[in-house]
């Protein structure tokens, strides 16, 4: 791989999401105009477009269409609604009854420019906006695939749920103050959980949608667990090491709200053995699936290594 340019690649996957999500978001007019403007504004922010990447690249893999430039109506709808949830997640986690941040990504955060009670609103909003764009992928479909779409939106909107995000945001909210002695087990369930479910919904959904045996499933769910954790544990650690400008939020607010986290329960130095562990594991994993996997083999790399 020693040819593969990266970073173009990356820039041509993060650009092609960027068009799907903004073709999809809705018109700013009417008197909902301002939540509708708040809600824009929550995901034109930007990002990695992690998410729907990932889910567009399982996909791939299954699917048999392996041209690039082609999105088909099913997969840009979820492609879409996976980061107005993801987009939902932070304006709430940024709000001052949460983290209290007043940054992301460089930008104010939704409730600093539009105040506390649109940014609710608009988080609210983000999240049955995404409901809807999953029920707009059925539109057209056979009597056979509708099954298969129900399933990914099922999947999709429990680990967004109580037995995913939420509940991993839940445990984290209330560990708060414990530092290491809210223990392993506890920050397991929020890693793999506030983080981690996010992630596996995307690549579950897009080996769902490409037609991805049960056994070939079973392998993107233990892939995708694996990459959740290491995302979240470089998180924690970049927390700690990182640069503020580089990452475009402050540093440090996990030990200023004593949060439970991977380097205040294990240290550092295990935090970065576990992440090489689980990133390795990742790979051999991947390696069994069929298409190519050039690009996953990279971005996993780079999740798990990043500054950022």
């Amino acid at each position: 791989m020693s040819d593969y340019d990266f970073i173009e690649e990356m820039t041509k996957r993060r650009d092609r999401a960027e068009r799907i999500i903004e073709e999809c978001l809705p018109r700013e007019e009417g008197f909902a105009k301002t939540v509708i403007e708040a809600m824009n504004y929550s995901v034109r922010v930007g990002g990695k477009r992690l998410r729907p990447i990932l889910m567009q690249e399982c996909y791939r893999l299954f699917s048999g269409r392996g041209d690039e430039f082609v999105v088909e109506d099913e997969l840009r709808y979820y492609m879409a609604a996976i980061e107005c949830i993801h987009s939902y997640s932070l304006v709430h986690d940024d709000l001052p009854a949460m983290d209290n941040d007043m940054l992301r990504r460089g930008m104010p955060t939704t409730h600093a420019k539009y105040g506390e009670a649109i940014a609710i609103l608009a988080g609210d909003a983000l999240l049955n906006y995404a409901m809807e764009l999953t029920t707009r992928a059925v539109d057209g479909c056979a009597d056979d695939d509708i099954k298969r779409l129900a399933y990914a939106q099922r999947l999709l909107f429990d680990r967004a749920g109580i037995y995913g995000m939420i509940g991993g945001q839940t445990a984290d909210v209330e560990a708060e103050k414990s530092g290491a002695s809210g223990g392993g087990e506890l920050l397991s369930y929020i890693h793999r959980n506030k983080t981690g479910a996010l992630i596996m919904a995307a690549m579950m959904v897009g080996a769902i949608l490409g037609g991805a045996s049960e056994k070939q499933q079973d392998i993107v769910v233990s892939i995708a667990q694996n990459i959740g954790l290491a995302f979240q544990i470089r998180d924690d650690i970049l927390d700690v090491e990182g640069d503020e400008t580089t990452l475009g939020k402050p540093i440090g607010s996990d030990a200023k709200n004593e949060k439970l986290t991977y380097v205040v329960c294990y240290g550092m130095d295990r935090a970065k053995e576990d992440v090489k562990k689980l990133t390795d594991e990742a790979h051999e994993l991947l390696d069994e699936l069929p298409g190519n996997k050039t690009f996953l083999h990279a971005l996993f790399t780079e999740l798990t290594t990043r500054d950022k």
